[in-house]
């Protein structure tokens, strides 16, 4: 897969529907992974920007890291487009990849593995998929 946004499954829970997507930010078994604190400081940001959305703050059931570290995982009630959920995560990204203000939820009281972030690195991917989506022509969904 090259970097983009991919549904990755889509379930039936009771009379609900909730729909994983696949956003993949590095290209798998070609790019190098990302680092986990990298990983972590995405994570952060991406759920703080994500439970503030007013669309998804009331749809997002988990947005995580894929243990490969080529992407992450994001959850949602309901039936979504690839589409639809490009714009949500080019907005996340973008606000990543110039955010310098402290990560969110960084204490030890709030984090299992404060002291494992970083944020220069987090931008740097987050700005490189937000630039290929827009010059290199990654296809953000199918």
């Amino acid at each position: 897969l090259n970097p983009g946004i991919y549904v990755s499954r889509k379930d039936k829970v009771g009379d609900q529907v909730v729909t994983t997507f696949d956003i993949r930010i590095t290209k798998p078994n070609f790019e190098p992974v990302m680092n986990t604190a990298e990983v972590h400081t995405i994570e952060h940001l991406g759920a703080t920007f994500l439970r503030n959305d007013e669309k998804f703050r009331d749809k997002v059931v988990y947005f995580g890291p894929m243990g490969c570290r080529t992407g992450f995982y994001f959850t949602v009630f309901g039936e979504h487009s690839e589409e639809e959920i490009s714009k949500v995560f080019l907005s996340v990204l973008k606000k990543v990849s110039v955010w310098d203000k402290p990560v969110p939820a960084t204490t030890e009281a709030e984090c299992g593995n404060y002291r494992d972030h970083d944020l220069e690195g987090a931008k740097k991917y987050a700005k490189q998929w937000v630039d290929g989506i827009r010059e290199k022509g990654w296809n953000c969904y199918k």
